[in-house]
């Protein structure tokens, strides 16, 4: 077998392996952005009324919340939608933590103390701390417990968003893989099939014959 068919074989190995790897990349990146969306959804999510740019932005404003939780307002829009997506995700994830900021005052976890004090205010010393006539065990502060479970939620919601995006970014990946492929089979056809053809037809041409292009 001579060098060049061994370089055409070759051509049309390395071109089969890689629209079969984007063959694969896509199936895979498809079937992971249906999983994703099945799993957001059968959770059976629905933006409320409020989780539009305007109304939480007055809700806000209304909370006196401070500047730099107001320059984190959504620009999304998922009020009264379904969540079946992780961009719709990531939205009702953002109108979360706006929401939480609103219970809390604007503080995040680190900014509040772990207890309440007989006036309702936060505090990190347990000797301050109101006592609950019930355990006889100072007064935790929910806020900050709510905090907790919003980044818990949160957190899984822009997790499905990330999965996503990975999903579509194999998609292209994979179309990449795909043309690649393909360009290479022409390619090794040309090189090896094709333009020799073309230079024997011509080499076997009567002298001053034009030939077809």
């Amino acid at each position: 077998m001579t060098h060049k068919k061994l370089f055409e074989i070759g051509g049309y190995i390395a071109a089969a392996i890689l629209i079969a790897f984007g063959l694969g990349s896509i199936a895979m990146s498809y079937n992971g952005r249906n999983e994703v969306r099945a799993d957001v959804k059968r959770e059976y999510i629905v933006g409320t009324a409020d989780m539009t740019p305007a109304a939480i932005a007055a809700e806000a404003k209304q909370a006196k919340l401070p500047a730099e939780v107001m320059g984190q307002i959504p620009t999304c829009d998922v009020a009264g939608k379904t969540i079946n997506s992780g961009a719709r995700a990531k939205c009702f994830a953002s109108y979360m933590r706006i929401h939480t900021f609103e219970s809390t005052g604007g503080k995040t976890y680190s900014q509040m103390g772990r207890y309440l004090t007989k006036d309702g205010k936060d505090t990190n010393d347990a000797t301050l701390a109101a006592v609950d006539p019930k355990t006889q065990r100072p007064v935790e502060n929910s806020a900050r417990n709510l905090w907790v479970t919003e980044t818990a939620l949160t957190n899984a919601l822009n997790t499905s968003f990330f999965a996503e995006q990975v999903a579509m970014f194999g998609l292209v990946v994979g179309v990449a893989f795909l043309l690649a492929g393909i360009g290479f089979a022409i390619l090794a056809f040309t090189a090896f099939r094709w333009l020799p053809a073309r230079e024997l037809e011509a080499a076997k041409a009567p002298v001053g014959v034009p030939q077809p292009v």
